[in-house]
């Protein structure tokens, strides 16, 4: 790997594969309660400026478990909320920590901490990628279709930072991938750009949810409005009417498909509240596995 995760752009399929493997090791070690305290003695320091359940619980545990400590900065707490270069951040940081994971706004804040930064840099979410979170979707996906590579997966809802890092991972482990969302709501155009350059797995950009969900094995879906659009919610509820995952939706896929959901719901708008209930063992594994897919990483990146 190399010296970052900062969005799945910059790893091979390799890349993805050697995290989704450690992961498995981690679940596995964690499950049997064999020691794999690898990084004892070494600190992250998390930087929120956008909160979470998640993400915090996940990586705060995942350190202790590895062994090591995490340190949670707040945008309020912290200089970087006063205004703080983030350069000068990034180089007091790795002075005291072993290794940063921010989740922010801005994907060019994320990029500039990790270029002044001299330890590794973790991108826990940002308005254009979520690496973690796909991360362990696809480790989800793997554990119960027991691979990824000629597999369909189908993404409903807004061209966010779930779709992005989806379209991007998913092809890159050889799956084929379609995504539905209204006009003016696409992926990033790097993403499509990246889509049309691949040799082999299919991508589509579809408007119709049907079109998307055919044969799909798996279908994923996101909150229409995320944290920071909620000035935006009504609008986007009209511009993505008819993009529920329903019983109708699913019935368009393969029999017995997986449903994916990175949370939290709103059931009753992206996803009825038949279907998320029908679905939840498969969610909330797939809510689990974010503690084991960032272990993965933190354990690669900061050995």
């Amino acid at each position: 790997m190399k010296k970052d995760l900062l969005k799945l752009l910059d790893l091979s399929g390799e890349d993805i594969k050697e995290i989704l493997d450690t992961a498995d090791q981690m679940k596995y070690s964690q499950k049997h309660g064999i020691p794999h305290d690898a990084l004892r003695g070494k600190t992250l320091a998390m930087i929120f400026e956008k909160n979470s359940t998640r993400t915090r619980v996940s990586f705060e545990v995942g350190m202790y478990q590895l062994g090591g400590h995490a340190l949670f900065l707040s945008g309020k707490e912290s200089q970087i909320g006063r205004g703080e270069p983030i350069e000068d951040t990034a180089r007091v940081l790795a002075r005291y920590c072993d290794g940063i994971m921010i989740r922010t706004y801005s994907q060019e804040e994320v990029e500039a901490l990790a270029k002044y930064a001299s330890i590794p840099v973790i991108n826990g979410l940002t308005d254009f990628a979520h690496p973690c979170q796909v991360l362990a979707d696809l480790m989800t996906i793997r554990e119960k279709m027991t691979r990824l590579e000629g597999l369909k997966m189908a993404f409903i809802g807004d061209g966010n930072n779930m779709a992005n890092s989806l379209i991007v991972g998913g092809l890159k482990c050889g799956m084929d991938v379609s995504v539905a969302c209204p006009q003016g709501y696409d992926p990033d155009p790097r993403v499509l750009d990246f889509a049309a350059t691949v040799e082999g797995p299919k991508f589509q950009l579809c408007r119709k949810p049907e079109d998307a969900v055919v044969d799909a094995d798996v279908v994923i879906t996101d909150v229409w409005a995320s944290m920071g659009q909620e000035e935006e919610r009504a609008e986007r509820a009209r511009a993505f009417a008819g993009y529920c995952i329903d019983d109708k939706l699913l019935s368009l896929a393969k029999p017995g498909c997986m449903v994916q959901h990175c949370l939290p719901a709103h059931r009753g708008e992206e996803i009825t509240a038949e279907v998320f209930e029908a679905h939840a063992d498969e969610i909330f594994e797939e809510a689990e596995n974010r503690l084991h897919a960032q272990k993965a990483v933190m354990y690669l990146l900061m050995k």
